[in-house]
């Protein structure tokens, strides 16, 4: 998540108290959505009051509305992948943040995530990454849905970072993962199965933490 965390902040410059007001007073009248107050999203999250505004000012750079919808996400996660294709995976991540399920991400979603992903605890973002994978809600990651996940993944990262990448690596990753996690061999992973592997295998653990960083 790191990358669009980046494209956010980055564009946050310093100005003036007074400029900042006549700013906020202007953007409170012209945005679509207004976010919750910042005391209690200071108090919802693990980010401070003023983390909270610098976060919201590059929010409101890259989205105006004070909303997202899945091709803005899609067209700002793609310039962080230029020599892959990133759009898959960020269809999936989209997801992950609409906890709402309407086909928008507001400021309050993407905070809330984002939160867990940089401050949460390991059991936090662990549960976290089992929702990202769970791509039909049912409680449950089957083999397919661990396949588009690491596929999607792949094809984010594009042949420069993984130059000699062969159609069944995505494949052979997901079976070696699977047969870890899967410890009653239904043929599904349940959240605890999950959470488990992880915590017992420490190179699991490194594979789940390398997937959070481009998160």
């Amino acid at each position: 998540m790191g990358a669009v965390v980046g494209t956010l902040t980055m564009q946050t410059r310093q100005r003036q108290p007074s400029r900042d007001k006549i700013d906020d007073e202007l953007e409170m009248t012209m945005v679509c959505h207004r976010p919750e107050g910042l005391e209690q999203l200071e108090a919802q999250t693990n980010f401070s009051k003023q983390e909270l505004q610098v976060l919201y000012r590059g929010f409101k750079n890259e989205c105006p509305s004070g909303v997202v919808n899945e091709e803005t996400f899609k067209h700002i996660y793609a310039q962080f992948f230029p020599h892959g294709d990133a759009s898959t995976y960020a269809h999936y991540l989209f997801n992950a943040f609409d906890t709402r399920n309407n086909g928008s991400i507001k400021f309050e979603d993407f905070v809330m995530g984002l939160s867990t992903l940089l401050r949460g605890t390991v059991r936090d973002k662990l549960e976290w990454t089992f929702h990202l994978y769970d791509i039909n809600k049912d409680g449950f990651i089957n083999k397919e849905e661990m396949t588009e996940i690491v596929r999607a993944i792949y094809d984010m990262m594009g042949k420069y970072t993984y130059p000699a990448l062969k159609g069944d690596v995505p494949k052979a990753h997901v079976d070696a993962f699977f047969e870890k996690m899967d410890k009653n061999k239904d043929g599904v992973v349940t959240l605890e199965e999950f959470v488990l592997a992880c915590q017992e295998d420490e190179n699991m653990m490194r594979s789940m933490q390398l997937f959070e960083n481009v998160m």
